[in-house]
């Protein structure tokens, strides 16, 4: 991948939806180049696809947080688990490092995040964990 194709990637980050001749325009290539990046990126597998993002995937949970977790032992398959099975749970990923999972979790209030999280933290095999609240996305990518 060179040049021209990160900037058209990132082009296409800002706006999935701009019309070749704005990209061509933008990158300073034709349109003919642009369709034959976007359909190479797509075909190698560099683009998996394209989304929109609602009002609403941003609003619905207006108390967002992040809670990283440490395991003692060889639970980590039963608190997964656990954490599929709760609700408020957006995405949950194993990471390297001090913590040993990554939570995200989407709740209507603060009371509700403190109760969701007060509900993992008593999850057998959760020896320490941490939380930072969200407080504004700049930018998603979904």
């Amino acid at each position: 991948m060179d040049e021209i194709d990160q900037r058209l990637i990132a082009a296409l980050r800002h706006d999935a939806r701009a019309s070749l001749s704005d990209l061509a325009l933008a990158l300073g290539v034709s349109r003919t180049t642009v369709r034959a990046r976007i359909e190479r990126l797509r075909r190698s597998g560099e683009i998996v696809g394209f989304t929109v993002v609602l009002r609403g995937d941003v609003a619905g949970d207006p108390v967002r947080g992040l809670m990283m977790i440490g395991i003692e032992g060889r639970g980590t398959d039963r608190i997964l688990r656990q954490l599929s099975g709760l609700g408020a749970v957006r995405a949950i990923h194993s990471t390297n490092g001090r913590w040993d999972l990554i939570v995200e979790i989407g709740t209507a209030s603060l009371e509700d995040l403190d109760d969701v999280l007060a509900r993992i933290r008593r999850f057998d095999g959760v020896a320490t964990s941490e939380t930072s609240l969200l407080l504004r996305t700049r930018k998603a990518s979904r």
